[in-house]
């Protein structure tokens, strides 16, 4: 299919509403030609974290206003679209139903083909929206909910050389943000705690460097960060702000240190055939921080590879990734119908056991 295409993407998989309009002419770059995302931080702001209950409510409440947003801006009407793309997964499953019923029902009203994308490969084929990057390449997809590595081959063709077995980064910050009493989301309030720390004071684990391969542990290192906390108050009678930039810093660098590492590791699997891969683009939400962007960077220059990170509008949670998956998927014939399934779980890499921790409904992602 060597048509321009114009997608409608819907994303609702965790707690941003967001609807985008993404146009791509065959030989160019793909334009996001506009892209809505409504946050919810301050709905959950009470609670520590994301009530998947309240985020369903809230997506079902704003999707409406968003797909309206978002087709004004791009300055066109339903008329002008050639699909629907929507997140079918994986996610919290009340919000991944909100935005699937949203994309059915409309697909139905309008006669619009269907496209069901995988939130993960929205985020892994980010690259080529913005870049227009060939495949392969290596992507680090590193967010609140998820971290793998994965070579990417085609829209729906990835290969896991390694991912986390409990606790992904950006979760990890989230609990070690909580545990200092940090605002949430806790991302950016550890890496600005971080700024203003002495990273050598505490000396923190470093999971799974001692044993080969790609896989990843960040819960044995949240709970160090807990320990010290705890052996801090129990002999001070509580944590000073200075004690808590330590901590973060100490934290941080810790994961920068094992994401550099596992990295390194992975480029050097997908060399064992003789063909490495000349890119390495990272993407998810902890792709923002920038001592952990800056480890990476090092590694990739080291190894003679590129880096790439997308802006971080589209690292986190955004619908142009969802249009934009769509149109790929789109362009090889990957048409759904009304009877796709909403998943809490998805991996893109079916052949690849299942990580440990997964759970009794299989793996994550």
């Amino acid at each position: 299919m060597t048509r321009t295409l114009t997608l409608l993407g819907i994303e609702s998989s965790c707690d941003d509403t967001a609807a985008a309009v993404v146009r791509h002419r065959p030989g160019h770059l793909a334009e996001v030609l506009a892209s809505d995302i409504v946050g919810q931080t301050s709905l959950h702001a009470a609670f520590g974290g994301v009530v998947p209950e309240i985020a369903a409510r809230a997506h079902v409440e704003r999707l409406d206003g968003c797909i309206e947003r978002a087709l004004a801006e791009a300055g066109i009407s339903f008329a002008d679209l050639d699909a629907i793309a929507v997140t079918a997964g994986p996610g919290l499953i009340g919000g991944v139903l909100s935005g699937a019923m949203m994309a059915k029902g409309l697909a139905a009203g309008l006669g619009l083909p269907l496209v069901a994308v995988n939130h993960l490969a929205g985020h892994a084929l980010t690259p080529r929206l913005t870049d227009g990057i060939a495949f392969p390449y290596l992507m680090l997809l590193v967010s609140g909910g998820h971290c793998q590595y994965l070579r990417v081959d085609g829209p729906d063709e990835f290969h896991r050389l390694g991912g986390t077995i409990d606790d992904a980064p950006g979760e990890a910050f989230d609990k070690i943000a909580k545990l200092l009493a940090l605002p949430q989301p806790g991302g950016p309030s550890v890496e600005a705690e971080a700024a203003l720390g002495d990273a050598r004071r505490f000396d923190f684990p470093r999971p799974l460097l001692d044993r080969p391969g790609c896989d990843l542990s960040f819960s044995g290192l949240k709970t160090a960060v807990l320990r010290t906390r705890d052996a801090l108050i129990a002999s001070k009678g509580g944590i000073t702000a200075q004690d808590r930039r330590d901590l973060c810093a100490g934290f941080q660098a810790a994961v920068a240190d094992v994401l550099a590492e596992k990295t390194r590791r992975a480029l050097a699997m997908t060399a064992l055939d003789g063909s490495p891969l000349a890119v390495l683009a990272v993407a998810g939400g902890v792709a923002a921080n920038k001592a952990i962007r800056a480890r990476l960077e090092t590694v990739c220059s080291a190894n003679g590879v590129s880096f790439l990170a997308p802006p971080l509008r589209l690292c986190t949670d955004n619908a142009a990734m969802i249009a934009w998956a769509g149109i790929e998927r789109f362009r090889l014939g990957m048409v759904d119908d009304a009877t796709f399934t909403a998943r809490p779980r998805w991996p893109l890499d079916a052949r690849a056991p299942g990580m440990i921790g997964s759970g009794k409904k299989g793996a994550k992602a």
